[in-house]
């Protein structure tokens, strides 16, 4: 995969991908001024501790400061023990049965999306099944109209542009610049689900939208900013890894051809390929998390009140970890890689993802035995550093 990263010129910060490792397992990078977190064993500290590496630090420790109202509600800015208290609000919702519960839809729309996708021998797999699949589930689990679902991927193109690397160095006035134009471009979904979340306090139904309504924590109802700050976590989080791990797992199968006719001849094994793809290709690169005191990983000292990047992507690269760490494995097994990271945050969606995972690519694999990526038409990634997936992936079926 290392020349094809090269050749495909997936963004040139992903150095994992080029076989090239950091000198240490954690650093202070002068450039941003933050501390990355590289190491596989020093990830799983700074994820399983949020004590001391605090994820509503982080706001507060920026130089710009977000409105409040744009964090109430957010899981992922949470700490203990208000973070549980919200997140046992949808743990339900994701249960085992309810999950398993959902395969003869997933089926049935994985079926539904490629026939209509298929144009003669060629599938544009990411238009055609890896974005529409996730959102139409994770859309009707919320209750909202799945015909929006272009509005969806526009709101998401705006919350993952190409400027979202995070600094600490930039002059404050060229931060505020960047992040009022966020906050402009995410306005229209906040007011769509600000919408949906009075309209449900009217009317409201069996939905993921109804339930935060009407939901009470310590006696009291959630606010519209928590409801819709809750959904919009919900929305993005709910399709975006799911997007980008099914068109991961189609690349690593393609450049592995031997490995994909394994699967097709034992589809038993296509959960181990599919945690193999989020190691090997993990959607999200990373994450920041901050300092509530002086602490020691991989042998440097962190003062407080310090922005920590935890490079998930280089850490389920770690040799120190993985055997083989830069080599595609569909049989790798154990694999304690941090795709959906870990911890209190390990991600609320993770057992959705799996079953929408391995229902494509068996679908997949039965239907194309032939896909592979198209050769006249080269696949496109996301150009954000913070994330690893395709945004387009053109193929042949036949």
């Amino acid at each position: 995969m290392t020349s094809l990263a090269e050749r495909w010129g997936i963004h040139p910060e992903h150095f994992w991908l080029r076989g090239e490792r950091p000198a240490e397992p954690v650093r202070f990078d002068e450039e941003t001024g933050t501390w990355t977190v590289y190491g596989h064993e020093e990830a799983c500290a700074v994820l399983g501790d949020p004590k001391t590496f605090s994820s509503a630090h982080v706001n507060e420790i920026f130089p710009v400061q977000v409105d409040e109202s744009m964090r109430a509600g957010n899981l992922l800015d949470m700490d203990p023990p208000d973070h549980r208290k919200l997140r046992n609000l949808v743990s339900k919702a994701f249960s085992a049965k309810v999950v398993a519960d959902l395969e003869p839809r997933i089926t049935a729309l994985t079926h539904e999306l490629l026939d209509a996708a298929v144009d003669g021998d060629r599938l544009e797999l990411v238009d055609g099944l890896a974005y529409p699949l996730p959102v139409i589930v994770i859309a009707e689990l919320l209750g909202l109209p799945v015909g929006d679902r272009d509005l969806f991927r526009g709101w998401v193109d705006v919350m993952f542009s190409e400027n979202d690397r995070v600094s600490m160095n930039d002059d404050k006035e060229t931060l505020e610049t960047e992040f009022a134009a966020q906050v402009e471009g995410m306005a229209p979904m906040l007011d769509y689900l600000r919408a949906h979340a009075v309209e449900r306090r009217k009317n409201p139904r069996e939905d993921l939208i109804s339930g935060l309504v009407r939901a009470e924590v310590d006696g009291e109802r959630l606010n519209d900013d928590e409801v819709v700050n809750f959904s919009t976590v919900l929305l993005v989080a709910g399709h975006v890894t799911t997007t980008m791990l099914l068109g991961n797992t189609a690349l690593c199968l393609d450049a592995h051809p031997d490995q994909r006719a394994r699967l097709r001849a034992d589809p038993s094994a296509v959960p181990v390929a599919i945690d193999e793809s989020l190691r090997f290709l993990t959607p999200f690169s990373a994450l920041a998390r901050a300092t509530t005191r002086e602490v020691e990983l991989g042998g440097k000292r962190i003062p407080p009140d310090r922005m920590v990047m935890v490079w998930l992507s280089a850490a389920n690269r770690d040799p120190r970890r993985f055997a083989d760490a830069d080599r595609f494995d569909a049989t790798r097994d154990p694999n304690p890689h941090l795709g959906f990271g870990r911890g209190i945050h390990f991600c609320v969606g993770a057992p959705l993802a799996r079953l929408e995972g391995r229902i494509a690519v068996d679908i997949l694999l039965d239907r194309f035995p032939d896909l592979r990526v198209d050769p006249e038409r080269a696949p496109t990634f996301m150009p954000s550093p913070m994330m690893t997936g395709v945004r387009s992936l053109p193929m042949r079926v036949a």
